[in-house]
């Protein structure tokens, strides 16, 4: 169970930042809660006690979408639900709708916050790959003074470790921005030990984009989480595919450079495993996402081999 002194709602974000400032040693941050209630209940935490709620949900600077030289401005309570809902975010960001898809169920995906996924840093947040693949930043704010101050930090700086991350403890995360990606195919592969409301052991997001003659890369984004202490953009991967004929060998050479590339503390032969089959497969369901008839040769291929 969940307790607390204090409660609070504040409407605007100079307000939330004053009361976060001043708020006691211990006190958290709420949006949707879909990590911090489960966190704490009886067999994982217990009953936990906090001195004070803040609760971001009701600040409208935080809501909202926007698009602007080719990148998306997401605020910090854009909700999971919205990449399967909202055509600019569908369009634009080709990976989202397959990884919210993946993220728990209809009920948790209106409330978890795509930017509390990144504040939470677990090893294997489904938002954390995507966002690393679309070269994803976020945007933190605090108070000096009368004015909001604001910095920004691309994803890949910002989660430190597990449950860690680069925020000070008068800072709030407002939005996410990321590449704006239309044209691209995108796809997102999961793992983990249950078939329902999974959470990762490993996750995968893959974009591609092919030439104008559809026959090589021309873009490549891949990125994983759960295979170490943080996500990892696969560079060398997307260095080696780009301006490659889009052919099963090629994309089977790929999967197989993935040597170094799993860092965790367990599992490692499993995750060694499923990371070969995640790249193959990603690359696979990206390209037919994009539409390329090619893509859905490989598959039937794959397949009977």
């Amino acid at each position: 169970m969940l307790l607390c002194d204090q409660y609070i709602t504040p409407l605007t974000l100079p307000d939330a930042l004053a009361q976060w400032a001043q708020a006691p040693e211990g006190s958290r941050l709420v949006t949707g809660g879909t990590d911090l209630l489960p966190w704490a209940r009886e067999g994982r935490a217990g009953d936990v006690h906090v001195p004070m709620l803040i609760d971001l949900s009701r600040i409208g600077e935080l809501t909202g979408t926007e698009t602007l030289d080719g990148r998306i401005r997401m605020g910090a309570n854009t909700v999971f639900q919205q990449f399967l809902v909202e055509d600019d975010l569908r369009r634009d960001l080709p990976c989202m709708p397959y990884c919210a898809v993946w993220f728990a169920d209809d009920q948790i995906r209106q409330q978890a916050t795509l930017a509390g996924n990144l504040v939470n840093a677990s090893p294997a947040a489904d938002g954390t790959a995507p966002m690393l693949a679309l070269n994803g930043e976020i945007e933190i704010v605090r108070l000096e003074g009368d004015t909001v101050a604001r910095r920004s930090l691309p994803v890949a700086d910002f989660v430190l470790g597990p449950g860690k991350v680069d925020l000070e403890h008068d800072e709030i995360a407002t939005a996410v921005t990321c590449d704006a990606l239309p044209g691209y195919g995108g796809a997102f592969e999961k793992v983990g030990q249950r078939r329902s409301l999974v959470i990762s052991t490993v996750c995968a997001a893959c974009l591609v984009k092919p030439d104008h003659d559809r026959t090589t890369f021309q873009d490549v984004r891949l990125a994983m989480a759960g295979i170490g202490p943080v996500p990892v953009r696969l560079t060398q991967i997307e260095d080696f595919l780009t301006g490659k004929s889009i052919s099963r060998q090629t994309i089977r050479e790929a999967a197989a450079m993935n040597d170094g590339l799993v860092n965790s503390r367990t599992r490692q032969a499993y995750r060694k495993h499923v990371v070969e089959g995640f790249i193959e497969r990603s690359l696979l369901n990206a390209l037919s996402d994009y539409g390329l008839e090619l893509a859905q040769e490989d598959i039937r291929e794959m397949a009977n081999a």
